[in-house]
């Protein structure tokens, strides 16, 4: 009898945590773009003065479009952040990695161990991460301010001298 007490508090739970998550309407218009060669992306980015950054991503995941829709387009599209996208379950499309060599999205990210979505890596034109991965979107209040500081930070790792 307490153990059914117990699993319909934690069923409520469940359902009042699931009705607080962002309600994001999946658009063709919110999609990053892709990259068909991760080196020509991060080197066009390193000219500019910029991380290459990748969200790491997954079909139908709501924390994933929120990153999308109101960090990284808008940075895009307004200061020209160098933002990419990589769907961790691409098993079918060529993708350039940073070894000359030709792969795919969802092996890349497992290669990098990446493959919880949504993670945000900054990476320097050899591949090389310039700044720690923003992993998740445990409070949405501050993501803006996380992202912000990894950014400033791997800007400062490519402007050193090398």
């Amino acid at each position: 009898m307490a153990w059914t007490a117990w699993r319909r508090r934690e069923f409520s739970r469940a359902l009042i945590a699931g009705a607080m998550l962002p309600t994001v309407t999946l658009a063709k218009d919110s999609a990053l773009p892709v990259p068909a060669s991760l080196p020509a992306a991060a080197e066009a980015a390193t000219r500019l003065g910029e991380p290459l950054v990748l969200l790491v991503t997954l079909p139908g995941c709501p924390f994933c479009e929120l990153v999308r829709r109101s960090y990284l387009l808008p940075a895009r599209q307004d200061a020209g952040l160098q933002a990419w996208q990589l769907d961790v379950t691409n098993r079918t499309t060529a993708l350039l990695g940073f070894d000359g060599n030709l792969t795919t999205a969802a092996l890349q990210t497992s290669a990098w161990k990446a493959s919880f979505a949504p993670t945000v890596l900054f990476l320097g034109a050899r591949g090389q991460e310039l700044a720690e991965r923003l992993v998740g979107i445990a409070v949405p209040d501050f993501y803006g301010a996380y992202l912000e500081d990894r950014l400033v930070t791997a800007r400062e790792v490519l402007a050193r001298p090398r």
